[in-house]
């Protein structure tokens, strides 16, 4: 009994293999996509346009937007980068582990072109993986800045104002906001 269980866990996981890859692929289209865009808003903040802060034109479009609800703006638009610098690397270690139990089967058996089949997609997949979770991470981590500058830029001009708002601490810390 305890070996048919063994065989089902293996045939059952190497059906996840297929999916895995497609949602690395998918990450690592989506990891270039959005620095795409991130070098858009980039070149737009560098020349001081409205479309490279998004928070402080949103702002200016319906100033009856609270703090909060800027702040849910900048979390949903951050939200899908966030995910996918976790998700990566964990579906890089699944797409590197699912072939290893083919590899050492094929290495038992002594087919060396197997071998080298199974681990070339194990080592490739997991570096896509890595990729697009770095590219994802610095992405999440420079827009997170951004967005503490536009929120404290727009706390600024409301205390100017004389009204109350308060930025929440937890999207950045006052050193962020800063930088």
């Amino acid at each position: 009994m305890n070996n048919s269980i063994e065989i089902l866990m293996y045939e059952v996981s190497q059906l996840f293999l297929v999916p895995v890859l497609l949602a690395i692929a998918v990450l690592f289209a989506y990891a270039f996509y959005a620095l795409g865009g991130f070098a858009m808003q980039a070149w737009h903040r560098r020349r001081g346009r409205e479309q490279g802060f998004e928070l402080l034109a949103a702002h200016r479009r319906n100033p009856a937007l609270s703090i909060v609800e800027l702040e849910a703006v900048a979390v949903r638009r951050l939200e899908f980068a966030r995910i996918a610098t976790r998700v990566a690397p964990m579906l890089g270690l699944v797409a590197t582990m699912i072939p290893m139990g083919p590899a050492l089967k094929a290495l038992a058996d002594g087919e060396l072109a197997d071998v080298s089949r199974n681990l070339m997609v194990a080592f490739s997949s997991v570096i896509l993986a890595l990729i697009a979770a770095a590219i994802t991470y610095w992405l999440v981590n420079v827009r997170r800045r951004w967005y503490a500058q536009d929120l404290a830029a727009i706390e600024d001009e409301a205390g100017r104002n004389g009204e109350a708002v308060h930025l929440d601490p937890t999207l950045a810390s006052p050193s962020e906001a800063v930088q």
